[in-house]
This record gives structure tokens, C-alpha cells and sequence, in this order.
């Protein structure tokens, strides 16, 4: 299981403005501190924080921050219409469009998904993949 994840940013405040755009409507709690953005489901009462968390976070070495050649965090949305609002949220936040909402031939015929860039550089896709919404075929 993925316990959290991890992307750098150089500019925190920027990169709080792009994720609150979306990360709470998915249920995400944020604290921040020092060492920058932590996004987290709720834990229930007697039970360990849900994984996987998502951190935003100065580089430790100081260099800039960059963006991972194939690397890409994907969240769930509740539907395809959250998909379509969150997506518009994010690039409303500042966020760049890497591939609108919409079906993909190459995957199955209810996954729903969008692709951004926060202003970093790094790469998100928001999806739904509900078989009781309209699939690609239908």
C-alpha cells in the first residue's frame, strides 16, 4: 500500500492555491507547516491516518523543485461531473491543462479522466471510473 506522496514545490503558496482548488472536495484536510503542505483524509476515532497522504514540500536540498519525467498522482472523484468541476477548479488555481475531461480509448469504458499540471510542473489526473454513470459507449 502507499503510505503518502510527495511533490516539490518552489512556491508554496502557489501550489496551496492550485491544490485547495480540488484536494478537499475529495475529502482532504490540510495543515501546514515549516516544511510545507500536508493533505490528508480523515482518520477515523481509534484508527491510523488514511493512506495515502500528499505532500508539497520545498526541495531538502534547496535545488529548484522539478517535475518527474512519467511520474503522475492520480485522485478519485465521486463522478464524472466532479471531474468536470474539479478540473475547471485547478485551472481557475493556476494549474495548466495536460488533457481535458473525457473517455480514453485505451482504457475501460467508464474511466473518466482529466489531466493537469500544477504550477510546478507536475503531472495530476482526476478520474472517475463509476459503472452506474454513462460510459464511452453509451
Amino acid at each position: 500500500m502507499i503510505a503518502y506522496v510527495t511533490v516539490g514545490a518552489d512556491d508554496i503558496a502557489r501550489a496551496k492555491r492550485f491544490y485547495s482548488a480540488f484536494l478537499p472536495a475529495l475529502g482532504y484536510g490540510l495543515t501546514e507547516g515549516r516544511e510545507g503542505l500536508s493533505f490528508a483524509l480523515p482518520a477515523r476515532p481509534g484508527q491510523s491516518p488514511a493512506a495515502p497522504e500528499f505532500y508539497v514540500k520545498p526541495t531538502f536540498d534547496g535545488r529548484p523543485a522539478s517535475a518527474g519525467n512519467g511520474a503522475m498522482t492520480a485522485f478519485e472523484a465521486r463522478g464524472q461531473k466532479q471531474v468536470r468541476d474539479l478540473h475547471a477548479a485547478a485551472l481557475a488555481a493556476g494549474g495548466s491543462d495536460e488533457g481535458q475531461p473525457g473517455f480514453r480509448a485505451a482504457y475501460g469504458p467508464h474511466f473518466y479522466v482529466c489531466y493537469l499540471r500544477d504550477p510546478q510542473g507536475n503531472k495530476i489526473a482526476l478520474f472517475s471510473n463509476d459503472p452506474n454513470e454513462p460510459g464511452r459507449d453509451g
